[in-house]
């Protein structure tokens, strides 16, 4: 299914960067109005009060984002949206954890602008944009080693998560609703909705009651 071309969000937190791609959006992709994020948190309150956002562009890097947790969180909240990610990495290891979490493409920053605006119109025609360093079979960036871990697989999972996250999982344990951590922490109910939805997936857990029951464990271990 292709993108509705009325509204497009970018999510990066360098604004030059935005400026450039906004004007990519609307000058020769014909979109009428796009909007901007710097973290992930606009991005989300965004997404949560804008139901005519068609095509979402997130960074990778921008505060907030915990890469392939956060996009798969923003899928299932937003499955209306078609998402891509624009990012300066070209690890190998990242366009695969985002096109796993189901984007529609991956452009590196790098691309030259012609180059860009094919990819964008094959993502908008609701095709899946793989970038030519991963079909070449390698990466620019070095791999990141996986880090080791601490020996407690609880405080491995919860190291996973953002500091967001973890904000939302000690209201979870608190037993607020969403509505209520949304006041609390002065977040739309949509975002806190994707950030739930994106620790539970971090976590492994099926619900909200198991990510309390959780977080209400290491609690009592610390």
């Amino acid at each position: 299914m292709s993108a509705s071309r009325t509204c497009a969000l970018i999510a990066d937190d360098d604004a030059f960067f935005r400026i450039a791609l906004s004007a990519i959006l609307t000058r020769q992709l014909g979109f009428e109005t796009v909007l901007e994020a710097g973290s992930l948190d606009d991005a989300l309150d965004l997404l949560g009060t804008r139901p005519d956002i068609g095509l979402a562009l997130f960074d990778l890097s921008m505060p907030g984002m915990k890469q392939a947790a956060s996009l798969s969180a923003v899928r299932e909240c937003a499955e209306h949206v078609t998402l891509a990610v624009v990012s300066g990495s070209t690890a190998r290891q990242d366009i695969l954890g985002a096109l796993a979490a189901g984007v529609h493409g991956y452009i590196p920053k790098a691309l030259g602008p012609t180059e860009l605006v094919r990819a964008l119109q094959m993502i908008i025609a609701g095709q899946i944009y793989v970038p030519p360093v991963l079909a070449h079979g390698a990466a620019a960036d070095p791999a990141t080693p996986p880090a080791g871990g601490s020996g407690d697989p609880g405080r491995d999972a919860l190291a996973r998560l953002t500091q967001r996250q973890r904000d939302v999982l000690q209201e979870l344990i608190s037993g607020r609703s969403n509505k209520e951590i949304a006041r609390h922490l002065g977040l739309g109910e949509g975002t806190v909705k994707i950030h739930v939805a994106a620790l539970l997936r971090a976590l492994q857990l099926p619900n909200r009651a198991a990510a309390a029951a959780f977080g209400a464990r290491l609690a009592s271990r610390a």
